[in-house]
């Protein structure tokens, strides 16, 4: 029996390594979460007139993100003064401190959007140098990547997470496919990080440029000899842009400028996908 158990044992730990090893990982890795909703979230105050200041961020945005020619927005992480790494922080302290359940819808999706972007700059702020977001596994979990899964702030009580903002607040409850052009982390391959935050005056019109602002730069839609290829956004959450391939296609279509909607004219499914984690580092102009 002692020699069986060895033999079993060690079937197992090859069978284990063999799963470790599999191709298959990274697609699993990459696999994106679903919109599961918090109902605690739910609650607001249609009639509230009460807003939130975002006034230390836009200042720190103002200071710290360059546009590039490629359309792309990078943010100056290695130049950032501990001064502004302070207000940042006492700006998170403030957004941590509003009664969110009191405020009105628009004021609500201003407020996740803005956390969430300023939650994911401290991040890289805390570890910077690194080279993508994916090198900071602070996640709980064996398997878990990046700093997504942990809870980075407490809000009514509530420890929350980037995933609980993204994934079982923005997508659930307000099932608006632009909110992917809204969040941001801090990846080359992922949509502009907005240079003003949100607010319940501006986010319609902001959600609105980031999907054009997006789509119509190669990183998000691009249409070569190789067919139609698409940002991975639209793979993960295909669920958010209708479920098809020509859903997603219909919806590039509203946000296209004319040279971009006439040559997806006529296609019917998307022929590949393509990502790019590498930080939207800025420091170096």
């Amino acid at each position: 029996m002692g020699a069986v158990g060895s033999i079993v044992k060690k079937l197992i730990a090859g069978l284990v390594l063999g799963l470790l090893l599999s191709p298959i990982a990274p697609i699993q890795a990459e696999a994106a979460p679903k919109a599961d909703l918090w109902e605690r979230w739910l609650a607001n105050q249609p009639s509230s007139r009460q807003t939130v200041n975002h006034d230390l961020w836009a200042e720190f945005l103002r200071k710290y993100i360059s546009h590039g020619r490629d359309g792309i927005n990078r943010l100056g992480y290695g130049m950032v003064k501990e001064t502004d790494v302070k207000k940042l922080e006492t700006y998170l302290e403030a957004l941590e401190a509003v009664s969110v359940s009191r405020l009105n819808r628009s004021e609500q999706i201003a407020y996740w959007i803005n956390l969430y972007n300023a939650l994911t700059i401290k991040v890289i702020m805390d570890h910077y140098p690194v080279k993508s977001i994916r090198k900071i596994n602070i996640s709980p979990g064996w398997f878990s990547r990046g700093p997504w899964g942990k809870k980075l702030a407490i809000v009514e009580g509530e420890r929350v997470s980037l995933d609980d903002i993204e994934h079982r607040i923005l997508r659930p409850i307000w099932r608006d496919p632009r909110v992917h052009y809204a969040v941001n982390c801090a990846s080359l391959g992922c949509p502009n990080l907005a240079p003003v935050p949100y607010t319940a005056e501006n986010a319609e019109r902001l959600l609105n440029q980031g999907a054009r602002n997006y789509i119509n730069n190669p990183r998000g839609v691009l249409v070569s000899e190789r067919g139609l290829i698409v940002s991975s956004i639209y793979r993960w959450f295909i669920e958010d842009f209708g479920g098809t391939d020509q859903s997603v296609i219909e919806h590039l279509k509203k946000y296209a400028d004319p040279d971009l909607a006439a040559r997806l004219e006529g296609r019917v499914r998307l022929d590949g996908d393509h990502y790019d984690w590498m930080l939207n580092d800025g420091t170096i102009r």
